[in-house]
């Protein structure tokens, strides 16, 4: 077999990214008598790391840039966007950090716990899907995010701490539970709520939204 630390001075010579899927792999691979071989020993000194079956990322010592986990949990498990805790940590929305990173899917709600992070998906139907996502870049790698706007809503949605049958429900919760700052109410696009509110076609999220409207003028 081939020296291992010249297999990966050539993996890394031709795939640019840090992220890679199990075909590039095999077709960097391809000349090798027995390349399922060299993969696990790859895999056992840490050259490469599986990150999910079909899924690696290079090991931390030959990395170029850091591996992007947002970038990671689109590529995961998908269609996804990440939304909820971790969104709203994002926009600095909430003062807590959060570690998992969370998203949304149209598929069934599912966790992975990986050697590179833990991403959690929760599902939610199309209609409520298919608005409010964003596409950002971070050292010219992209990922789906929800919006503040699409990220609050969606939390609002799963959490059951709320019902959000009155109005006024959202007071505290905002303030205690979620621990939002009026500050960043009023940074929200109330116009894209609206639209969101429209596609959730729900008296919950129709309630946060005029709770938002009475916030806005009340702090703007």
């Amino acid at each position: 077999m081939a020296r291992i630390m010249d297999v990966v001075s050539y993996l890394r010579s031709v795939i640019p990214r840090e992220v890679f899927d199990y075909q590039v792999l095999m077709g960097c691979l391809s000349d090798y008598r027995k390349p399922r071989d060299v993969v696990t020993r790859l895999l056992s000194e840490g050259k490469i790391v599986r990150v999910k079956k079909g899924l690696y990322c290079f090991g931390e010592l030959y990395r170029r840039v850091p591996v992007l986990k947002e970038n990671l949990a689109n590529l995961i498990y998908g269609p996804s966007y990440l939304s909820l805790d971790y969104a709203l940590a994002y926009y600095g929305m909430i003062p807590e950090r959060v570690y998992s990173l969370t998203s949304v899917t149209t598929r069934r709600s599912i966790r992975f716990d990986s050697p590179v992070g833990s991403f959690s998906y929760r599902t939610l139907p199309e209609s409520k899907y298919s608005i409010g996502a964003v596409l950002l870049s971070v050292n010219n790698v992209s990922f789906m995010i929800a919006s503040p706007e699409k990220a609050l809503v969606d939390k609002i949605w799963t959490d059951k701490r709320i019902s959000g049958r009155r109005i006024s429900d959202f007071k505290e919760y905002l303030s205690d539970d979620l621990r939002i700052d009026h500050s960043e109410l009023i940074k929200l696009n109330m116009g894209s709520m609206s639209q969101i509110a429209d596609a959730y076609s729900s008296a919950k999220i129709r309630n946060l939204v005029s709770f938002l409207e009475g916030a806005v003028s009340q702090y703007a």
